[in-house]
């Protein structure tokens, strides 16, 4: 059938007819069969070796007796060989590997050995063995063609891997495949004797499974990709161990995409005892799928961005949606997808980073499905590539090839099928531009072509270009605009490709250079890749001409496992002729190869520059298997000087990382993989049945998504070989990646972990190098103290010893003002020196911290001092703990109060309108803040920092900060100014006072507008009924009050604030120390006339809504009224001398505070700066009505004249106002003269002070956790609109945020 185009129809199951040709009796049992070539060799139990022809001819050979082959260590020692000296002696497996011409054999008594034939003449005299001393538990053999790699499986529960030596013929050890007591403590050594080895089809992985059961899959070249011994492939969810799976044999399917597997008997036999007589016990047989990286089988994806998996009938990409990366470069992975078992990276795949968050974006993979009619015919998928951007695939089954836009969603296929089956790609392809470049074989012309067709144009021969080639390609590459191909005759060939636009747009391709190769490359097969790259061991700035250092400089090329390099020759003259055509010159030729690493599975290189990252963009990349990585590194004079003769210009480092690479980012300094995860589903089923299902026994597989940084593994390995200047130009390079501090915390804690945790002392310590290298950053004090604190204690004297006393680095800290970080000093410091210094540090940091109002590290630092005091060892976090986001600018407001609003019906003032608040409060000495054990010294402690801090922001007219303050910490403020009132709360200076509060609360000064001259209002003896109902229905239609035209200007002025205490004249001279009811009348606010405020009437309303709760104002009967032009002017003029409403909210706040507290000359100022002559009108109510401090009465008298006085000189806008307040002024001159002594002087507030000290005590340890009304509620007047326009709901909000409101409406 091969060969012929057939169509869908043809497509099913051919007939198969076998026959008997002839019978051999060899006279023995026959051990193992192996096709060789035309022949076929047997071996048999009785130690002889036949070599039969197919049509079952001996030709006269006789058969070989195994005691005849001489064997020995090497092909150079002595001819004579030691032979094998036991009669039973026969070949227990063996395997023909092509291209080391023998076999790889097992004997039955455990010892393997090489037999390969010395000339072309297959017969006793002409085999030797090579066998290694010292295996003698061998039990079967796997060879791997394209590595020239034999697999030894023992007894011991290990593989031996061997190659054979090329000088000396010798076979020696490449690497072992086995598990490791560290991965698999439970089980490492009780697999018992690896039963079978196969390698996949494309020669990329090899699966191992043990007599005890299990599965193992591992890359070339030793590393693990998958383990069926440990993690829920041998656990139940409930934690029960599982029988391993026991294989008696498996086969590989097409491409590797399935493992076909037939189960041993063990497996199933986990039933109940009482059925087990019903258990048939037959093998069952079982698929597993795999999905593999690209790289498998087209390595020319290295110098791509992009990773990508291809399974039979579908593609896994790792990038994001197409769509969003028209700019970004995407990128792919691989790994193998069990569907049914488990799946492992598969080889590997190649891509550069052009968008982090594009290839790291998220976990999922990008699965685009392969057309089904194109799979038709062409099962199954043998190549696949990914274009720059990553929006573009081509995939080529068995015949033709595909391709696929991830932008469109759609599948381009060829028109004419024929043309279709008419190619079969034989050397992968590869993208350039919007080209797909392929090397297919045109089976009608038997020809070997070299084609390129657009991804724009209809897929037919029409559109591509074609190009001759002289022997069947196995390789193909891009590097910029030339094509690297490998052909079978072990020839390179260079091409270069260009665009051209004649009537049709297509590429022309032309011959460059040739290279014949086969002196170096023994068998084509073992070539696994080939590519040009521009790295160099000159690394650019000795070249003479530097636009070189990007040209094609060398020829990489992976033959079996070692990367050879073949450089420009630039040993000649190096003159180029400018004038001719740049195609048209001689390229340089080649100098001889040179090995640059063994046992290399991928290399990866990128063409791309970038000045900033030359290490990095310069270097090559390679993966190693089990040995990890290597960074072939360019090493850089720094600033351009001369670089020293002996010193090379690059340096292979080494480094392990813990996933298997599939792509190198090379500006991000990641590595990408994918890995095989497990989901475990059995709790669906029940163990009831007898035979156990496959299901539960096999978890569901996953791909996961990987990615690791490496950077810290190259700067150490810089760091040991003593080149510090290079690690330094290189950390320096990539500093600005996000996770470059995690870069040097890695490296700091890896070279810390080893070396404390030594058991021999090291000579050379490497962690003071790592230490002064991290200094150069001004990362340094966080890595140490991050390193520090995720190390265990034992470490960490070790750690200090190399980078600093605790004691400095907390005190740089706090010079660099790094407060978080001089937080975790301080756990060190905590436990490694005495509680005095960790006291005296933590009162350092936590005056600084208050100093900036680093609100949530100051409640740390009083839990961190109580703790130190108490004995505990209690810690602040570093980062701040889940605190609710407390409001920095609103201030905490009260709490725990109960609050009934109410009609009241004695005491009405004559206004329609009142509110009737009842506050009940638990009162109490306020040393009860923070701990029970109120008298505890170290609660004094903290308590004289507060009081010290607090005392600071008055004396220095911070009244914003000292809200925040008192807010975010629990202060009881309102105690605190009670007993400073005659002290630190009084106003020195009341005109600084007031320019200071201006600036403070973004409050604009008072300017005279021209119209007011004329103004009716100015007296402010009386008030429309129109103005006061606008002020209402500014703030919400919902507030409807009307007011009464006629209401005395008095009756109006008694504000909430302050009649919250006692109402007119009725002074409660009570203890403080008992619970008190007090009744508050709430009255609209009465502004003064001039300098009305839209608003102004609510604004009572506003701020209590804020403070104490919901309130909701009922109205009868509602009226509507013009305005004039005059009134409209005054309101634009009140807006323009407003400050922000978050400002009066917390004014407002302030004055309840000091008015609770009885600093009445501070009332007196946020009375000016929010010119509202009610509320001085109400502190002369209580000056009269209580007996007030005769000191404080002549301070507020002089200060209002130096107000006065300012006013006159510097501020004509607030002359208004101070006219409006002039009887008020008068009547507190009176007063002052009167100086009557009291009889007992109780000022009211002090009656209050318990009330609020009492429930505030109780509730600062609960506002740290849910404190102040959050920030964005109380900016911009959202929290005050909100509750209004939906009382309910903000009071269910209220009381679910503090369940100690009790509002009820009447």
């Amino acid at each position: 059938m091969k060969g012929t185009p057939h169509f869908k129809e043809e497509q099913c199951a051919p007939a198969l007819n076998l026959e008997m040709r002839k019978l051999l009796d060899l006279q023995a049992p026959i051990m193992s069969l192996q096709s060789v070539l035309e022949d076929l060799l047997v071996a048999t139990s009785d130690g002889l070796l036949h070599l039969i022809h197919w049509e079952g001819m001996t030709n006269g050979r006789k058969a070989i007796n195994l005691c005849t082959v001489p064997f020995s260590v090497d092909l150079q020692s002595s001819r004579a060989g030691s032979f094998l000296g036991f009669a039973d002696v026969h070949i227990r497996d063996m395997e023909y590997c092509a291209t080391l011409d023998g076999f790889a054999v097992v004997f039955n008594d455990g010892k393997i050995g090489f037999i390969t034939p010395v000339s072309s003449r297959f017969t006793a005299e002409q085999l030797h063995g090579v066998w290694p001393q010292d295996v003698v538990d061998g039990t079967c053999v796997a060879v791997n063609n394209k590595y020239r790699l034999m697999a030894f499986g023992c007894a011991s529960g290990s593989v031996q891997v061997y190659t054979i030596d090329n000088t000396t013929g010798a076979m020696l050890l490449s690497h072992k495949l086995e598990l490791t007591a560290k991965q698999y403590p439970d089980i490492w050594n009780k697999t018992g004797a690896v039963k079978l080895v196969k390698w996949s089809p494309d020669n990329s992985v090899v699966i191992v499974t043990w007599e005890n059961g299990g599965l193992s899959l591992w890359s070339v070249f030793g590393a693990q990709l998958i383990c069926t011994l440990g993690g829920d492939f041998a656990y139940r969810s409930d934690g029960t161990k599982k029988d391993p799976l026991k294989i008696n044999s498996m086969s590989w399917g097409a491409e590797g995409y399935h493992l076909w597997v037939v189960s041993g008997f063990g497996a199933h036999n986990t039933g109940i005892e009482s059925d087990s007589k019903s258990i048939v016990k037959q093998p069952g047989i079982l698929l597993f799928q795999f999905i593999k990286s690209v790289l498998t089988v087209n390595p020319c994806m290295s110098n791509q961005e992009q990773v990508l998996l291809q399974g039979e009938d579908r593609l896994y990409l790792n990038c994001g949606e197409a769509s969003q990366i028209q700019s970004a470069r995407s990128s792919s992975a691989h790994s193998e997808h069990k569907a049914g078992a488990g799946k492992s990276p598969f080889a590997d795949s190649g891509l550069e980073s052009q968008g982090l968050s594009t290839l790291l974006g998220h976990r999922h993979w990008h699965v685009v499905q392969i057309s089904n009619t194109y799979l038709e015919s062409n099962w199954p998928i043998r190549f696949s590539a990914i274009d720059k951007l990553g929006q573009n695939i081509a995939v080529v089954g068995k015949f033709g090839f595909a391709h696929y836009s991830l932008l469109t969603k759609k599948w381009k296929l060829f028109g004419n099928i024929t043309q279709e089956q008419n190619m079969i790609v034989t050397g992968g392809l590869a993208w350039w531009n919007d080209f797909i470049v392929l090397a297919c074989y045109n089976i009608s012309d038997r020809q070997e072509e070299l084609r390129v067709y657009l991804r724009t144009s209809n897929l037919d021969n029409a559109f591509a270009h074609i190009t001759k080639a002289q022997a069947e390609t196995l390789l193909l590459s891009v590097f910029r605009d030339m094509v690297i191909v490998f052909r079978a005759d072990c020839s390179i060939c260079l091409y270069s490709i260009e665009r051209k636009s004649d009537p049709n747009t297509t590429a022309g391709i032309q011959v460059l250079q040739e290279v014949s190769m086969s002196r170096y490359i023994p068998h084509p097969f073992l070539v696994v890749s080939v590519t040009l790259t521009s790295v160099s061991t000159e690394n650019g700035i000795t070249l003479k001409m530097p636009q070189q250092a990007r040209d094609a400089e060398s020829i990489m090329l992976n033959l079996a496992g070692q990367l050879i390099m073949m450089q420009r020759d630039r040993s000649g003259p190096q003159i180029r002729e400018k004038d001719s055509n740049p195609n048209q010159r001689k390229l340089l030729p080649f100098c001889p190869p040179v090995v640059l690493a063994q046992s290399v599975e991928n290399v990866w290189t990128t063409c791309r520059a970038n000045k900033q990252k030359r290490h990095l963009l310069e270097a090559l990349w390679l993966s190693c298997g089990g040995a990890g990585m290597k960074v072939w590194l360019p090493l850089f004079p720094r600033d351009h000087r001369k670089p020293h003769s002996f010193l090379s210009q690059r340096i292979m480092l080494p480094f392990h990382i813990n996933i298997y690479p599939l792509a190198v980012l090379f500006e991000d300094a990641l590595v990408l993989g994918a890995v095989n995860d497990t989901l475990l589903y059995d709790s669906l089923y029940t163990r009831s049945s007898a035979r156990e299902q496959m299901e539960v026994l096999f978890p569901y597989c996953v791909v996961e998504r990987t990615s690791q940084i490496y950077l810290h593994h190259i700067l150490r390995q810089l760091l040991v070989r003593n080149l510090g200047e290079q690690a330094l130009l290189l950390a320096q390079s990539c500093a600005a990646l996000p996770y470059f501090p995690h870069v040097l915390e890695l490296m700091l804690h890896e070279v810390l972990e080893e070396e404390a945790t030594s058991r021999e002392p090291i000579p050379d310590p490497l962690l003071p190098t790592v230490a002064k290298f991290i200094t150069e950053f001004p990362l340094f004090l966080q890595t140490v103290v991050h390193c520090a604190r995720k190390t265990e204690y034992a470490l960490w004297n070790y750690l200090f010893a190399a980078v600093g006393n605790p004691k400095d680095l907390f005190e740089e800290c706090l010079m660099a003002q790094d407060l978080d970080t001089a937080a975790s000093y301080l756990i060190i410091l905590q436990n490694m020196e005495v509680p005095a210094v960790s006291r005296q540090h933590a009162t350092l940091l936590f005056n600084t911290a208050l100093e900036q109002g680093k609100w949530d590290l100051c409640r740390h630092m009083i839990r961190f001092l109580k703790a130190i005091g108490s004995g505990e060892s209690e810690t602040p976090p570093s980062t701040p703990t889940a605190q609710e986001p407390s409001s920095s600018g609103g201030f905490e407001f009260f709490r725990n109060r109960s609050i009934s609003l109410s009609q009241s019906a004695e005491n009405v003032p004559a206004s329609k309108f009142s509110l009737q608040k009842t506050l009940s409060m638990p009162s109490g000495p306020s040393g009860k803040r923070w701990s029970k054990d109120s008298d505890c010294a170290e609660n004094m402690y903290i308590d004289m920092m507060l009081w010290r801090h607090a005392r600071r922001l008055l004396e220095e007219v911070r009244l914003k900060d000292l809200g925040c303050f008192a807010a975010q910490l629990g202060f009881e403020l309102i105690s605190w100014l009670c007993r400073e009132r005659t002290r630190a709360a009084r106003v020195d200076n009341f005109v600084l006072a007031l320019k200071r509060l201006h600036k403070d609360f973004l409050w604009p000064l008072p300017i005279i507008p021209a119209s007011s001259l004329s103004s009716p209002f100015r007296n402010g003896k009386y008030r429309t009924v129109g103005e006061q109902l606008l002020k209402a229905q500014s703030a919400d239609p919902f507030l409807n009050l009307e007011i009464d035209a006629g209401v005395s200007h008095v009756q109006r002025s008694q504000s909430w604030l302050g009649n919250i205490g006692p109402t007119h004249h009725e002074i409660d001279t009570a203890s403080s120390h008992g619970p008190q009811m007090q009744d508050a009348f709430l009255s609209p606010l009465s502004n003064k006339g001039d300098e009305c405020s839209i608003g102004s009437a609510t604004d009572l309303t506003e701020s209590s809504s804020v403070v104490d709760g919901d309130w909701t104002m009922v109205d009868e009967n509602f009226s509507t009224l013009s305005l004039t032009q005059s009134e409209l002017e005054h309101i634009s003029m009140e807006l323009a001398s407003k400050g922000p409403h978050k400002s009066q909210v917390q004014l407002r706040y302030l004055l309840h505070v000091f008015m609770e507290a009885g600093c009445l000359d501070w009332c007196i100022v946020i009375g000016l700066i929010l010119r509202e002559s009610s509320i001085i009108n109400q502190i002369v109510v209580l000056i009269q009505s209580s007996e007030v401090d005769g000191e404080m009465l002549q301070n507020i008298k002089t200060g209002l004249h130096a107000v006065d006085r300012w006013a006159s000189t510097d501020c004509p806008g607030y002359k208004p106002f101070l006219n409006i307040i002039k009887p008020q002024v008068q009547k507190l001159r009176e007063l002052t003269e009167e100086q009557v002594q009291p009889e007992a002087f109780q000022p009211v507030p002090v009656g209050k002070t318990p009330e609020h000290a009492g429930p505030r005590a109780e509730e600062s340890r609960g506002s740290l956790g849910h404190g102040s009304v959050p920030q964005g509620e109380v900016g911009g007047g959202s929290l005050v609109s909100r509750k209004e326009e939906d009382p309910s709901r903000a009071e269910e909000d209220e009381s679910f945020q503090d369940g100690t409101y009790d509002c009820s409406v009447s």
